[in-house]
């Protein structure tokens, strides 16, 4: 485990941003990769975005094109801006660390990661 605290969430209008931020106090994002995941109430936590630490991402369908993913490295800060919200990206938000596991395969699943930031909420209204 390694202590990932997350911030930033908040209550928002559909269209409006947020930027999301993950500390952590060692060098885990140069060894394997980070994620953002999110659970909507009633609904199983999905993968939003990942990194890996040669700075490749990925991102879930859903938020293509919106969200955007990034390393701070020298102050290892993880953050994900959130634009043009929409109701739909109501959720508690969490960061992760991920295993040495194969990024394309594995960035979107919760197996994939061993240690969870306490959660951030998000609620977007229309």
């Amino acid at each position: 485990q390694v202590p990932l605290v997350e911030s930033g969430g908040g209550s928002v209008q559909t269209g409006e941003s947020l930027r999301l931020s993950c500390e952590t106090s060692d060098s885990t994002y140069r060894r394997h990769f980070m994620g953002w995941f999110r659970q909507a109430p009633g609904k199983e936590r999905e993968g939003v975005a990942a990194i890996r630490s040669d700075g490749r991402t990925m991102y879930a369908e859903t938020v293509k094109g919106r969200f955007a993913i990034s390393l701070e490295r020298a102050k290892n800060i993880l953050y994900l801006q959130m634009n043009n919200l929409r109701p739909d990206d109501t959720a508690v938000y969490y960061c992760a660390a991920g295993r040495p596991m194969s990024f394309d395969s594995w960035a979107f699943s919760e197996r994939a990661y061993y240690s969870w930031g306490q959660g951030t909420q998000v609620t977007v209204s229309s």
